[in-house]
């Protein structure tokens, strides 16, 4: 809007102002001093008043401007002009902190909130994985008739923000690894050696045509079998994702992570844990070379909470290195008695499904014993002889059945305890030294959403 043809000094004559009410068509003009602060406002029932009164067409508008007149904020909120012009006000001017006129509010002139700064954010859950282990790997399935893993995601995540800056600076800041790497631009950040191997692989992948500042932390330890690697590439891609006019879709998502993870940084493994933290929930996974194929499980709610409660999640306090151990169980993958093994494990995930979806819990929880009798057999990097010692005084204390979840060698142990039975287990862990980790079933995967800067006070973060 042409502001203008709404302005007057203060020193001009009626004649003057009703030449600019004249132009503006809004029977109204602004006064204002020297220093373009607005001091008053005119209309023309206010000049036909004072000519009628034995005014003159060249007396200075100044004389009867309305010095107490409507006004407001540039950053009033739209529902308080709203409510203002339904009151009969025809204009109302907004003013800065000079009083200076910014712009002019009437019911034709409205103007939509120009775009600020947002920052997006992202976080995505840890799976647990009860049977089928092994077969997620392609040099399995691609050699069988396929794969077959069952899972659920759980209530810890991997928290991702992501700010885009106006330079081509990258900012990347983890707390849980505790540094930070700072480069002018992303072909810097890529070629710089650092601790950020899994981050670095993912922007390669996404190859991101902006500066920006990311920032990472995980209510989980590393390492710790929970697929957590899976989570935070998941977290950070749902971050960027925010950010695209054609967003990638869930497959996508998790095909994206498993490129970066798997071939651009060479860690060995499967397909389970990006699928499972994207699309989260109860699932019954099917893998083969044409498709992967993500089957929801409609548990009863009953189900899900009385075996949320036989379900004990234990902390072994033991790190492994889980893409040696899958590299070592895909060369003991040649061995014919191995293969068979998994294929068991798989037929093995299939009656789990199905006990689910019946509610048979103590078949469950007997079958996930069956599924580490199994795992333990992929390699002999899985189980040492302090997990088996762990695994075994559990069963003695109270466990029905459990397994150690990832890749094994260290991490967290899932035990299936019966009902009357926890608080002995729970007792027995804690006494060994073992830390317990209370969870919730997490029905939801990755989540992202955009928030805007000027509402989550930004500046005063940064000060």
């Amino acid at each position: 809007m042409q502001l203008d043809i709404f302005l007057i000094p203060e020193t001009a004559s009626l004649r003057e102002a009703l030449q600019r009410i004249e132009a503006n068509h809004h029977g109204v003009i602004f006064v204002a001093a020297l220093n373009g602060a607005v001091t008053g406002v005119a209309t023309d029932g206010d000049i036909r008043r004072h000519l009628l009164d034995g005014g003159s067409l060249d007396d200075a508008v100044a004389l009867f401007a309305n010095r107490d007149f409507v006004w407001e904020k540039p950053s009033t909120p739209r529902e308080l002009l709203l409510k203002k012009l339904d009151h009969s006000v025809r204009v109302i001017p907004l003013l800065d902190e000079a009083r200076c006129l910014v712009d002019l509010i009437t019911r034709d002139h409205m103007p939509v909130q120009a775009e600020g700064a947002v920052y997006a954010r992202a976080r995505a859950p840890v799976r647990i994985s009860f049977g089928g282990g092994g077969s997620d790997s392609t040099h399995y399935f691609s050699a069988r008739e396929g794969g077959a893993v069952i899972n659920t995601t759980i209530s810890l995540y991997s928290h991702a923000t992501l700010r885009v800056r106006d330079d081509s600076q990258v900012i990347i800041s983890s707390l849980d690894i505790g540094e930070s790497l700072k480069m002018e631009n992303l072909r810097a950040a890529l070629a710089q050696p650092s601790r950020f191997g899994l981050v670095q692989a993912l922007l390669r992948a996404i190859n991101p045509d902006f500066g920006f500042e990311l920032f990472l932390h995980s209510d989980f330890p590393m390492s710790s079998g929970l697929g957590g690697s899976a989570v935070i590439s998941a977290s950070i891609l749902g971050c960027f994702n925010q950010f695209r006019r054609d967003q990638w879709d869930l497959h996508e998502l998790a095909e994206i992570a498993y490129q970066a993870e798997r071939h651009y940084l060479g860690v060995a493994g499967g397909w389970q844990d990006q699928y499972a933290t994207v699309f989260g929930g109860f699932n019954f996974m099917e893998f083969r070379m044409d498709q992967n194929i993500v089957h929801p499980l409609r548990i009863q709610p009953d189900t899900l909470l009385e075996l949320e409660e036989c379900l004990i999640l234990c902390d072994t306090g033991m790190t492994h290195d889980s893409g040696n151990i899958h590299q070592d169980q895909r060369q003991q993958m040649a061995a014919a008695h191995v293969r068979d093994i998994v294929e068991s494990n798989v037929r093995l995930s299939y009656g789990m499904r199905n006990d689910l979806l019946r509610g048979r819990l103590l078949q469950f929880g007997q079958a996930l014993d069956k599924a580490w009798e199994f795992k333990r057999q992929f390699s002999d990097k899985i189980s040492s002889s302090r997990l088996d010692q762990i695994y075994e005084n559990a069963k003695s204390h109270g466990a029905i059945g459990g397994k150690l979840l990832g890749a094994g060698g260290g991490g967290f142990f899932l035990f299936y305890a019966h009902p009357y039975g926890k608080h002995q287990l729970i007792t027995h862990l804690e006494a060994s030294g073992l830390k317990i980790r209370p969870f919730r079933f997490e029905p939801r995967g990755l989540q992202a959403w955009t928030v805007r800067e000027c509402r989550n006070h930004y500046e005063s973060a940064i000060q």
